[in-house]
Parts: C-alpha cells; structure tokens; sequence
C-alpha cells in the first residue's frame, strides 16, 4: 500500500525527459524565470546536478522548476500534511432519549450536548421506541424539537427529526465558532492580562506611605 501512494505522487509531475514539450519556463531558487527550449532546461538541470521538474502543466508555456526530485517530494508530502493538521476532525456524539425521558434524565443529557458542540462536534439526538412505545411517536418528536430549541445558542439544525424504523433521529451541527479543544492552548495567554492589571492595584496599595484621607477606606 506505501509503494502504491508513492507511485501515485511521483505519477503527478513529469521528471526530466519525461517533459515532452517544445519549451518550458523554468524557475529555481537562484536563477531568473526565463524561458527555453525543453532541452536546454534539461542540460542546464544536469550542470547545477539537480532535476527538472514540470509544476504547472497547464502554464503556456509549461512552469518547471530545477530542484532535487526526493526534496521536491519530501516538500510536497510535507505539506499535504500541515494541511490535513489544520483540518478540524468533527465527530458525531449520539444522545438517545426515550419517548417519556424524565426532566431530570433530559437536563443531564442537554448539558452534555451543550459541551458536545462547544468542542465542535455534531450531536445526533434520537429517541429509540421499544415495542407499543412507537404509539408515542409524536411526544418524542416533541422531546426533539424542544432539545433542538434548548441548544439554539450552540447548534443548528442540520435535519429535523425523522423516524427510521424505531427510531427518530435529528442531527445537529455546532455554530461557527472557535471550539474549547482549540482554546485549550490559548489559555495562559487570555490569563496574563488580567493578572497584570491586578498586579499594579495590589503594588499601589503595598507601597502607599502617605496619610491616611479620611473617608476612604483601606482595608476593601
């Protein structure tokens, strides 16, 4: 499987006398962008003891760039992987009601939601029935929406309840903003500010040697 995803990157960019066209602009960390004839490309890539790689076939005319192949790779694989780094995995959490859940067994799991799409996941909110208990099919579409409007101020709505088989499922998504997993490293710095306006008040008063004005109190 490495061998195949491999191949499969060396596949997207033509090497050397693998470029078959007339002429190519060529480009490199210490030479001007010109244009040449393909040939002469491939010569001047052999005097410098590196490859002509082609990076922009669509380009008139073609864009390569003299650089070492196994660098030029290791760069691109580098960066396909800053960007899946950068891509926030969102996860489905399941809460499951009952078509009679309690208000004390709904607040519970209402609380759990709520930290569910501050971290930014989805929530999937189903109510399962067990035997005649489909009877009570629209009470638990009730209990749904009311859990959907309970978690306005954290989530959106992707679905609205839908009954499959025994149960009836709704999705819902969390709103825009930043999640607690990526807060999580900024705390020491949203802390430091405060801790440097208290720090001047509490030197002020340590250091205060003058009298005492009447009426101010001291001791607050």
């Amino acid at each position: 499987m490495r061998d195949n995803k491999k191949d499969n990157i060396k596949n997207q960019y033509r090497v050397n006398e693998q470029i078959r066209v007339r002429e190519v602009r060529v480009v490199g960390d210490d030479i001007e962008s010109v244009v040449m004839p393909t040939f002469k490309a491939i010569q001047l890539a052999e005097q410098k003891e590196v490859d002509l790689v082609e990076i922009s076939p669509n380009a008139q005319p073609p864009v390569c760039r003299l650089i070492d192949y196994s660098k030029f790779l290791y760069q691109q694989k580098k960066k396909q992987k800053e960007i899946k780094a950068k891509q926030v995995k969102i996860e489905t959490k399941e809460i499951r009601f009952g078509p009679q859940t309690d208000d004390h067994d709904y607040n519970f799991k209402l609380k759990h939601a709520q930290g569910f799409l501050q971290d930014g996941d989805k929530v999937k909110a189903y109510v399962f029935f067990k035997g005649r208990s489909i009877l009570f099919k629209e009470q638990g579409e009730v209990l749904l929406l009311r859990f959907a409007a309970d978690l306005e101020e954290y989530g959106k709505v992707e679905s609205m309840p839908l009954l499959e088989g025994k149960r009836m499922s709704m999705y819902i998504a969390p709103k825009k903003t930043t999640p607690k997993k990526a807060e999580a490293g900024a705390h020491d710095e949203t802390d430091a500010p405060v801790q440097a306006k208290k720090a001047p008040q509490q030197k002020e008063r340590k250091e205060y040697t003058g009298p005492k004005v009447e009426g101010e109190d001291w001791d607050d």
